[in-house]
């Protein structure tokens, strides 16, 4: 199959080429939406064990239930608002190619709870003391954060210089949130 060839001197794709780079757009939006639902469940569960951390009363049960129902409802409102936005753009439901994306990507937001779901676990089974277990759990949000944040920095196509200072950017701005969500949450 030969290129077109149109009256400008520019020449079209042919469709294996067309279809490689759709496949490649879509697994790029894929990724996005992937990297975003991430950040959002990280970001969310950070709160709820900062939050949690933060109480007089703490208890294991109640943190390990708040962890799981808040980022089980931000991974749910991701999922909605994904279909609505295809809805509202493609105006048609997502084929099953587009909805199989759209678990996996809830998929991904929901992993972001295991390792502090299990550490919560331990604490509600007296295998581990509540406070270490949220601690842990901190630190393996933030570390979450951090690198996803380095590997949006390092892949982007800029100086260090410039990557440095996204990099920054991102930290402040994730302070910022932390701060936000955290002080929503504990009203």
């Amino acid at each position: 199959m030969t290129d077109e060839e149109h009256p400008d001197g520019s020449r079209s794709l042919s469709r294996r080429q067309q279809r490689r780079l759709d496949g490649s757009r879509g697994q790029q939006d894929a990724f996005v939406r992937y990297f975003k639902e991430r950040v959002y469940a990280t970001f969310t569960g950070l709160a709820i064990v900062l939050v949690v951390s933060a109480g007089e009363h703490a208890e294991p049960d109640h943190a390990f239930f708040a962890l799981v129902l808040g980022v089980i409802g931000i991974t749910a409102a991701g999922f909605v608002s994904d279909v609505v936005s295809h809805l509202a753009v493609h105006q048609e439901f997502p084929s099953r190619a587009e909805f199989a994306v759209l678990l996996r990507v809830a998929g991904g937001a929901l992993s972001t709870m295991v390792v502090p779901g299990i550490l919560l676990l331990l604490a509600w089974f007296d295998l581990m003391e509540l406070a270490t277990s949220l601690r842990i759990s901190s630190i393996v949000y933030i570390a979450t954060l951090g690198v996803i944040g380095w590997v949006a920095v390092r892949r982007a196509r800029l100086s260090w210089g410039q990557k440095l200072l996204a990099l920054g950017i991102l930290l402040a701005l994730g302070v910022l949130v932390i701060a936000l969500q955290t002080l929503a949450h504990s009203i």
